[in-house]
């Protein structure tokens, strides 16, 4: 039983799938990148329909499931992720820069957060962490600093190069694993 989960565990996905794979995300995050704000919109759309969805659900279930108990924290938390969604259904624009702002305050915070940690724990790899806290107040403040003008590039511009490098990745993850079974 252990040889076939750790035969199985390890078995990646046929080579075509995984160039494919980093193709589609590679080109997908140029798309996004050549057209931030409409990007930053869709995504907002897109969040909404997912609140909205999600609310109904939990709505549904809250009398589905009675003997749960609390069900009127249930809906309660339905009407409110119904109400969210639809907010940003009327205002994707402002849905987009509320999204930014927040992104924005919790890669700062997040960031100084990593600067002090990596003082506790500098002998373990936290200069490391430093710089990646450094890096993250950096660009909370960019983004805070420049906002409501950061408001509809900045969550598809990060997006978008999440997909390339996430794409990138597949690719080298591709090319790699062949070389390695060689080896």
């Amino acid at each position: 039983m252990a040889a076939y989960q750790t035969e199985h565990a390890s078995a990646s996905p046929p080579m075509w799938v995984r160039v494919v794979l980093g193709g589609v995300l590679i080109f997908a995050g140029l798309v996004v990148v050549c057209d931030v704000t409409f990007a930053t919109i869709v995504s907002t759309v897109f969040i909404a329909a997912a609140a909205i969805a999600a609310g109904g659900f939990e709505i549904v279930h809250a009398f589905w499931t009675r003997g749960w108990g609390a069900p009127a924290w249930q809906v309660l938390l339905g009407v409110l992720y119904v109400v969210f969604g639809m907010a940003l259904l009327n205002q994707p624009a402002s849905g987009g820069l509320i999204f930014t702002y927040v992104l924005g305050t919790l890669l700062a915070m997040s960031g100084f957060i990593r600067v002090l940690l990596s003082v506790r724990r500098w002998n373990e790899a936290g200069s490391i962490m430093f710089l990646s806290g450094v890096f993250g107040m950096l660009a909370g403040l960019v983004i805070l600093t420049g906002f409501p003008r950061t408001g509809l590039w900045v969550l598809a511009l990060v997006l978008g190069i999440d997909l390339v490098g996430h794409g990138i990745a597949w690719l080298n993850y591709s090319w790699s694993v062949p070389a390695l079974r060689r080896s």
